[in-house]
């Protein structure tokens, strides 16, 4: 397998716009970023909307050129951010997340992306299913693909799904993958280094803080390191769901939401977790800092405000 050849002629997509609808906080929601005071969320038929009122009104977005699964979102400033999903298609805004436009899709290349990241206004990589990856140095004006891992080429025997881009310490960043894999980068994205851990299911996303890099995914792994990933210990998460998405609170708590309802917080810097479930039982995709509302956890559901605390958390409540 090679890495798929860019799409040439993109205006032999024709572009349709995500059609406006009043349920849009109710329907599949993949990830959500808090910006400045705004949140913004994507998820199917190319929905994006924003809040900002910590998570308790919404807005869709007035136009998005695309009715394809929204997966990731990622903003460089208050103003411009990127938006990713099936069909390769990559989405620019800058107003903040209200008009959007389209910068690539291929759909003949059957690979969704999966997590986008901007490193400056600049450069920027969206990174996807079988080791896919697109990287843009103007912006997303263009887009050229590459390999992640510099020993894999085209006759590699894995090809393994990239889940999650997140920034970790001292301006490096990581991407959580398949079969227990972590990508590492030291020089903004330049080059990357496969860390392999002890585990070897998939890693869907991850956090860092004070130092510590945090990487979770299947069945309620949650694994940390206080190396910049040379070395891992299990923390125990208080679940046996999958988690999606991550979040750390203003005041040094972590939250960690995924399948089965599941939510699960930290406040000793990840060594110990406490967790809840919603009884809605659905799978939440990611979570974003709230404000006073506490935090916003997006997934099978749409929208759900939840608390800072899992103490503070009453079914009756949220």
């Amino acid at each position: 397998m090679s890495l798929p050849a860019l799409a040439q002629n993109q205006e032999d997509y024709p572009i349709v716009m995500a059609i406006p609808s009043e349920l849009t906080t109710s329907a599949l929601l993949l990830d959500i970023e808090a910006v400045g005071n705004r949140l913004v969320a994507v998820g199917e038929y190319g929905h994006i909307i924003h809040s900002d009122d910590f998570g308790d009104t919404w807005v869709q977005a007035a136009s998005v050129p695309s009715r394809a699964t929204l997966t990731s979102v990622d903003f460089v400033d208050p103003l411009n951010g990127w938006a990713v999903g099936h069909d390769a298609i990559i989405l620019h805004t800058n107003d903040g997340g209200d008009n959007w436009d389209r910068q690539y899709i291929d759909p003949l290349a059957e690979t969704p992306l999966l997590s986008v990241h901007f490193f400056d206004a600049d450069h920027g990589i969206a990174v996807g299913a079988f080791s896919m990856v697109l990287e843009t140095y103007d912006g997303g004006v263009t887009w050229d693909t590459r390999y992640l891992d510099p020993n894999m080429d085209e006759y590699a025997d894995i090809f393994y799904h990239l889940n999650g881009v997140f920034e970790g310490p001292d301006n490096s960043t990581f991407v959580a993958a398949e079969l227990g894999i972590v990508y590492r980068s030291t020089d903004n994205g330049v080059s990357f280094e496969e860390i392999a851990t002890p585990y070897d299911g998939s890693f869907w996303g991850g956090v860092s803080f004070n130092g510590t890099v945090l990487v979770f995914g299947m069945r309620g792994n949650v694994w940390r390191s206080d190396d910049m990933g040379d070395s891992w210990a299990k923390v125990e998460s208080d679940s046996n769901q999958s988690f999606g998405g991550g979040a750390v609170l203003d005041d040094g708590t972590i939250v960690l939401a995924g399948l089965g309802g599941s939510v699960t917080y930290s406040y000793d810097d990840a060594r110990s977790f406490t967790g809840v479930l919603r009884p809605t039982r659905r799978g939440h995709a990611a979570v974003a800092a709230a404000g006073p509302n506490g935090v916003v956890v997006v997934g099978e559901t749409g929208v759900a405000l939840m608390p800072g605390r899992a103490e503070d958390y009453s079914p009756g409540n949220f």
